[in-house]
């Protein structure tokens, strides 16, 4: 594979030259991307829930979640192929699997980690199990939440990468169509995206979950409780 001769020149007139093609790979990496990671977050977050309640069943959700991240990508990938055969919804299954974890983790994390001030003082105006939950637990815990998230959401950008070997699509068939023609503008085209993507996944997300923290402590500083003057005797 040649590459000494090319120059940046060279790339963007290949990215100009095919740049319908790469805007189509692009959204179907970001559409896996979102669809594993949304579907991580709709599943993984009542999980979490489910394990801050129950130590027995957090010991259990965290240890198959925890074999499901340590699995090798291409490993995971090929056995759900088996299973489901080849296409974008295996990959799609493969990147919900792989976004699990830090999702349930930082859910459970998140609410583990209230200040139990606050659990008490809802439990003191009446509030239900139910209303505790959505109204301070879930708000308190956002940041863990978001930062669970984040690492989720740059996994997946990176193990879809490898989706067209079981038949995915996105960024993945420029790259691996690059090693097989030994074109390395074809493999610079598909990387650089894809990495650019995580990037911005992970500055995007960081954002917020700066955002969040930011307000949580203004939140806690207004919420405060003024100390009670002592009586003149």
């Amino acid at each position: 594979m040649e590459a000494t001769n090319l120059t940046f020149r060279d790339f963007i007139g290949y990215v100009s030259r095919n740049q319908a093609m790469l805007w189509e790979y692009l959204l179907q990496h970001v559409l896996m991307v979102l669809l594993g990671v949304g579907l991580a977050i709709v599943i993984g977050v009542p999980l979490g829930i489910l394990c801050s309640r129950n130590k027995a069943v957090a010991r259990f959700i965290m240890a198959v979640t925890n074999v499901l991240q340590v699995i090798p990508s291409l490993a995971m990938l090929v056995l759900l192929m088996m299973w489901l055969g080849l296409g974008t919804f295996t990959v799609t299954i493969g990147l919900f699997l792989y976004s699990l974890n830090p999702v349930v983790r930082n859910t459970y994390v998140g609410l583990t980690e209230v200040n139990p001030s606050y659990v008490e003082a809802g439990r003191g105006v009446g509030m239900s199990r139910l209303q505790m939950l959505l109204q301070v637990r879930l708000p308190l815990s956002l940041t863990y939440i978001v930062s669970g998230i984040r690492i989720a959401a740059v996994i997946a950008v990176g193990v879809a990468a490898i989706a067209p070997l079981v038949g995915g699509e996105g960024l993945g068939r420029e790259i691996y169509a690059g090693i097989n023609n030994q074109n390395p503008l074809r493999i610079y085209a598909g990387a650089i995206p894809a990495a650019l993507l995580a990037i911005v996944a992970d500055i995007a997300l960081g954002a917020a979950q700066r955002k969040l923290n930011m307000e949580g402590r203004k939140s806690r500083k207004s919420d405060a409780v003024p100390p009670v003057p002592k009586t003149q005797g």
